[in-house]
């Protein structure tokens, strides 16, 4: 290929820290502008969604956010229907990041209610509360939906890129992946998952015992004395055992305990039913009132 890459970034439901990390690669940055046109970036440059519908044909569409509204919705069918590759980068757009926290709830308007209404932080005596067509108002604002969705739950993706945010190590993988498709029109397989194929605890750099026992599960801050060992042992609830590799153990390295944004190993389908696996052989008690509401909780 001897054109320019076109490449769009768009963000949907999204806290815009991969456009950060996709900024924080160091001089890695300056190759792209050798190899691509990004045609559609809306938070580094102003952009509309009549500019992306404008566009006949994008090569790379590197989408980052759930799907959460009907506009964000929207974007996506646009971008399906004009980019050759779908890069789902962030965990958001890969398995539903955070904002999946809502679909516990799974009922837009109780979601609604519960973050402009019943926040402790939130002063709101009147209950006003967001609505598709304000009354004062001629404007239609987008349909809230129950669920966040990851892309893959509404269109084809063609590569994965999970993190919260995404690893330089990552990302510099996806710019060689582009620079290799300006020269041979040959991308990733699709399906690929630019991450590792093993669990974090192959990373992870604490001291681990042969057999893991758990008997009471604390908060981190409720942990008096950190002895270094694994934080499961002590513990401390930590997803790596369900979460693929990749990151370098990062927040384990700063003391934190892995919360699982790299989504589950490739040979695990449910990342939450191999952690509470994890956890039900783990948890020892040597009387059952050890493992009660006060002991597990």
């Amino acid at each position: 290929m001897n054109d320019l890459l076109k490449i769009a970034i768009a963000p949907l439901g999204s806290c815009s820290g991969c456009d950060v990390a996709l900024v924080d690669i160091g001089e890695a940055i300056l190759d792209l502008p050798k190899i691509a046109s990004i045609v559609y970036w809306p938070t580094a440059a102003d952009g509309k969604i009549e500019d992306l519908e404008g566009m006949d044909s994008i090569d790379v569409a590197i989408v980052h956010g759930m799907v959460g509204n009907s506009e964000q919705e929207r974007v996506l069918r646009i971008i399906e229907s004009r980019a050759k590759y779908i890069v789902a980068f962030g965990t958001c757009a890969y398995i539903g990041g955070i904002f999946g926290l809502r679909n516990a709830i799974a009922d837009a308007g109780k979601i609604l209610r519960t973050a402009y209404v019943e926040t402790q932080s939130t002063e709101n005596k009147k209950g006003v509360i967001p609505s598709i067509t304000p009354p004062q108002y001629e404007v239609e604002m987008p349909k809230y939906y129950d669920f966040a969705l990851p892309l893959r739950e509404l269109c084809r993706v063609h590569v994965f890129v999970p993190g919260c945010p995404p690893v330089e190590e990552q990302i510099l993988h996806l710019v060689s992946a582009l620079k290799n498709l300006a020269r041979t029109g040959n991308f990733l397989p699709e399906g690929t998952v630019i991450a590792g194929d093993k669990s974090v605890c192959t990373e992870c750099p604490r001291e681990k015992p042969e057999n893991v026992t758990i008997k009471r599960l604390i908060r981190r801050f409720e942990l008096k004395e950190d002895n270094g060992k694994c934080f499961l042992v002590q513990g401390v609830l930590c997803m790596g055992p369900a979460t693929r590799s990749g990151c370098d153990a990062r927040c384990i390295k700063a003391n934190v305990p892995c919360r699982g944004c790299f989504g589950p190993p490739s040979d695990v389908k449910d990342q939450g039913a191999k952690m509470l696996s994890a956890l039900a052989s783990s948890v020892y008690a040597d009387e059952e009132k050890d493992v009660g509401e006060e002991g597990i909780a």
